[in-house]
């Protein structure tokens, strides 16, 4: 099948108003014989597969991601995706074109974009990790890696909101499947098994505005409390 960077250069050399490449001119990321760089393409292949590029994880494609990014946004239009770099924190990712966010917001699926429709359990974890991120941004200074939370620390959070079910073993399973479902999305790494620890990945600072999640905590904590006096 015909990909979209070859697509591309089909039409660039059918073009009559396309000018040719002098062989002296410099490098450029495509090349003279109009393909596109394996670079560039290996890098935009990339961000289309799994959304992100983080310069801890993938360091050569997040310095391609920033040595082309105006060739990067020049591919990504066509498709209604943008490019976005938080240098701070060592990031490249993907968002939908803002002018395709209307009044249907929810209704909208870009085909190229992974749905990140999280339940509320999900949502709530990521509320409690983005305050745990944040915090630990606060004391060590923005951008600055290693964010990591043990899993003893996290369930009793969980369980404020969520409640006890009387069962260790059943309160671990539910901890670890929420962990396992966000760190599809990129939120958070493999649980350490040695350590039993979790690591919180930079992009949890990009996926929702602050006031949303605390209004979701706000939520969750009433409920819990509604829950309290009816049990009273």
């Amino acid at each position: 099948m015909e990909n979209l960077f070859d697509k591309r250069a089909a039409e660039k050399r059918n073009d009559p108003d396309h000018p040719d490449v002098s062989p002296s001119a410099p490098a450029s990321p495509e090349s003279d014989s109009g393909y596109t760089a394996r670079e560039l393409k290996d890098t935009v292949q990339e961000l289309l597969r799994s959304g992100l590029l983080e310069a801890e994880r993938k360091p050569n494609l997040y310095r391609s991601a920033l040595t082309h990014r105006d060739a990067i946004t020049a591919i990504l239009e066509p498709l209604d995706l943008r490019l976005r770099i938080d240098d701070v924190r060592g990031l490249a990712f993907l968002t939908v074109a803002e002018a395709l966010f209307g009044d249907e917001l929810e209704q909208w699926s870009h085909p190229l974009v992974r749905r990140q429709r999280l339940t509320l359990e999900q949502s709530l974890l990521v509320a409690i990790l983005r305050q745990q991120y944040i915090a630990h941004e606060q004391e060590a200074g923005a951008g600055a890696g290693d964010a990591v939370v043990e899993l003893e620390e996290l369930l009793p959070q969980l369980q404020v909101y969520l409640g006890d079910s009387g069962s260790e073993m059943k309160e671990q399973k539910r901890l670890r499947s929420l962990l396992e479902a966000l760190r599809g999305h990129g939120i958070v790494s493999e649980v350490d098994e040695r350590e039993q620890k979790v690591k919180i990945r930079p992009l949890i600072t990009h996926l929702a505005n602050p006031e949303s999640l605390q209004s979701l905590l706000h939520h969750f904590r009433t409920q819990a409390t509604d829950g309290e006096s009816e049990n009273a």
